[in-house]
Order: structure tokens, then sequence, then C-alpha cells
């Protein structure tokens, strides 16, 4: 089976940076796709986390599927979004 990993050597690096697997695999893709400096030019764009009210990181949460977010408190949802 062919592996849909675009960019085998930035998925890798994520991974060790302690990724998951579904955002390395996402991250790694767009790079291949659109070029690692116009993917590195877009990233960190949501500040900082601790920065962010309960309800705006609920949101993000929302936003990108995390399940189980209704439940966590602040710290839990920053370290979802941050596996995520």
């Amino acid at each position: 089976m062919a592996s849909s990993i675009k960019d085998d050597e930035m998925y890798e690096r994520l991974r060790e940076e302690g990724n998951s697997k579904e955002k390395s695999a996402r991250i790694a893709n767009a790079a291949a796709a659109e070029g690692r400096d116009t993917v590195g030019k877009r990233g960190g764009e949501h500040g900082d986390y601790e920065n962010q009210t309960k309800d705006e990181l609920y949101a993000q949460a929302q936003k990108v599927g995390i399940e189980g977010r209704s439940d966590m408190t602040k710290d839990e949802l920053i370290e979802a979004l941050r596996k995520h």
C-alpha cells in the first residue's frame, strides 16, 4: 500500500517533535503541495493558547473536531489543541 504522506522527511521530524500522526501528515502534505516556505509563513497564527479564554479554546477545539471538549478544563483544551 502506498503511503499517503507526500513529504516523509517533514512528517518524521514533526512526529519526533511530538505532533500527532494526523497533524504531522496534514502539515507534511501541505508543505509538499504548496512549498515549505508557504506553509511555514502560515503557521502559528492562533497566538499563545494561554492568552486565550476557555471559550476561545473551546471554539478552536470544535473547529478542528476534538472529541470530549465540553468536559475539558482550559489546560486540557490547550493540551488537546497542541497534540492535534
